[in-house]
């Protein structure tokens, strides 16, 4: 066995003995907090075993797919569990570089089965919110939007043009006949 698959064991191993884990086929390691999400809840997930710095995990329990991000070897991200769903396993697919993590999370019934100890409810895809009629003018990259080289040679020019009327208009003034100093 190489070195590095040793290693991604005994990272799994510690892991598994610290925190609660949905352990994958290949030899790494999902951890879900809280390990028992409710309906509605916000989760974190963190993997370990990705070569990359960026991945995705995607499960139909959730309301939209988590971006993960971290160092390679450990990721992380968070997402909210469908505030629909039955308690019950539901499969997580983590993509990160090359290498596909499978796992399960496990959803529960909330805690009191009162009304009162039901999560708000929260939309079961993601919405664009906020910001009223310019919520798509923040999704512009701001360098794009500003003045850049053109506009700066364009403002050059016309500087020099209204410069070039004042001095000409000058000269014309000073070389009219009849004018006394």
């Amino acid at each position: 066995m190489g070195s590095l698959k040793v290693t991604l064991c005994a990272g799994a191993a510690v892991l598994a003995a610290l925190t609660p884990t949905a352990h994958a086929a290949d030899g790494g390691t999902v951890s879900v907090t809280p390990a028992s999400p409710a309906p509605g809840a916000d989760v974190a997930l963190k993997i370990s075993g990705c070569s990359g710095t960026t991945g995705s995990a995607a499960s139909d329990a959730f309301v939209a797919d988590a971006k993960l991000v971290g160092t390679a070897g450990t990721l992380a991200g968070e997402t909210r569990v469908r505030s629909s769903l039955e308690p019950g396993s539901y499969d997580v697919k983590i993509t990160c570089g090359s290498v596909t993590v499978k796992g399960a999370i496990k959803v529960v019934a909330n805690e009191s089965g009162s009304p009162s100890a039901q999560p708000p409810a929260s939309p079961v895809a993601p919405v664009h919110a906020g910001g009223g009629g310019t919520a798509h003018l923040a999704a512009v990259d701001a360098r794009a939007a500003g003045p850049g080289t053109v506009h700066a040679v364009v403002g050059l020019l016309l500087a020099g043009v209204a410069a070039t009327a004042v001095a000409l208009r000058s000269v014309r003034r000073s070389r009219r006949p009849g004018r006394t100093d």
